[in-house]
């Protein structure tokens, strides 16, 4: 579930991108100009859609607080909570088989009357010792993996306020923590000229509007293959912030308490449209492999049980309430120490070029001779040199 939002802030820290060496990968990434950037965050402010809907999740609406859900992959969530269950399962089921055999090891010993027997021995030395060694390697490698989906906030929340002009992004630490950042400068891949062919509708925010030295992004809502519903959405959350929730229609406000069905649609998200407008085998192997989404939602049902509600810090809980201080934003300072000196010395990745893009060079078009035509230029230039050498010269 977390995993794109995880690899993200894996790249901004990343130390081999400031070594220097020449065995460090440095991602090629576009170059930015100042232009560029005003470009997308007017086009941001400009009309996306005529008929603003928000398909949530929505978790809170009020005058003044727009609360959804956020994540790049909670479509694809479950996959890693059942293999993740399946370890957890050979774990507990050695340390069950370890604790029979020495409980009967130490009854033999207790029992003054009967000898230890070999074999009780034997058995629990090798269910201890694999017991042991599946639960380092699974606390070393694999719980990192599995606080993508489990034992982690439940889902990952924006909050938009419109009182305060903030955004606030609700992650965990290892993906980048509770960040508040500026509603104006803000881009958005469904505004006029943006992406249009994303799946997801996403949130960004330069390194120049961050002043984090490393840019943000958000992915919203569920996954649809129609962009007319990804400008909708974006065009609610814009007028939401710009105007008013006056005039928008009322979305359905979804609990936190994880419910079955809560699991299971997401599988299914962004397949309706695609499902109506697609030919007889493909809906026949729809249907053929509707099995596999219900087990990839039964470990999303899974994952949710076993995580727990995201809770808001109370500075963001009472923003915008009459007497209560406004957050401030997230800054390059609330980062830890050795997380700030990742940042300036990948800040070169991130850095924005000032004045505007260069205009392309118009590339010079070169004509390549056929192979009779270039064995009559060399006939016709040597019987040029040829006269020339016959001239008399003066």
């Amino acid at each position: 579930m977390y995993l794109i939002e995880w690899q993200a802030w894996e790249l901004v820290i990343d130390q081999t991108h400031s070594t220097g060496t020449k065995n460090s990968k440095t991602p090629s990434l576009p170059l930015v100009y100042e232009s560029d950037e005003a470009r997308d965050v007017q086009a941001a402010q400009q009309k996306a859609s005529d008929k603003p809907r928000i398909r949530g999740p929505v978790y809170t609406l009020s005058n003044h607080i727009l609360e959804v859900r956020a994540g790049a992959s909670e479509d694809k969530r479950g996959l890693i909570s059942m293999l993740s269950a399946m370890a957890l399962s050979l774990i507990s089921i050695g340390a069950i088989a370890t604790a029979h055999y020495a409980s009967e090891l130490i009854f033999s010993i207790a029992d003054t009357g009967r000898s230890v027997a070999p074999d009780i021995l034997f058995l629990a030395m090798f269910f201890f010792a694999l017991t042991s060694c599946y639960a380092a390697a699974y606390l070393k490698y694999g719980l990192k993996i599995t606080r993508l989906e489990m034992f982690t906030s439940r889902h990952l929340l924006v909050r938009f306020n419109r009182l305060t002009g903030q955004v606030h992004l609700h992650r965990p630490s290892y993906c980048g923590g509770v960040v508040t950042l500026p509603w104006h400068g803000i881009t958005s891949s469904a505004a006029p000229g943006g992406n249009g062919g994303a799946l997801t509708l996403s949130l960004f925010w330069s390194s120049q509007t961050t002043k984090m030295l490393y840019p943000e992004i958000v992915w919203i809502g569920k996954v649809s293959t129609n962009p007319h519903e990804i400008q909708a959405e974006w065009e609610f959350i814009r007028r939401f912030m710009d105007e008013g929730p006056e005039g928008l229609p009322r979305p359905r406000i979804t609990s936190h308490f994880p419910w079955p069905w809560q699991a299971f649609t997401p599988q299914f998200e962004g397949l309706s449209h695609y499902f109506r407008h697609s030919s007889q085998i493909i809906k026949l192997g729809l249907v053929l492999i509707s099995p596999a989404f219900l087990i990839i939602g039964l470990g999303h049902w899974l994952s949710l049980l076993l995580c727990w509600k995201p809770r808001w810090p109370k500075i963001i809980r009472e923003a915008g309430l009459p007497g209560k201080p406004i957050p401030p934003l997230t800054t390059l300072a609330d980062r830890p120490p050795h997380i700030q000196e990742r940042l300036r010395e990948n800040a070169h990745l991130w850095a924005i070029r000032p004045g505007q893009r260069p205009a392309k060079k118009p590339r010079a078009t070169r004509r390549r001779a056929k192979p009779g035509n270039q064995s009559t230029t060399v006939k016709e230039s040597s019987t040029d040199e040829t006269h020339r050498a016959d001239r008399p010269q003066t």
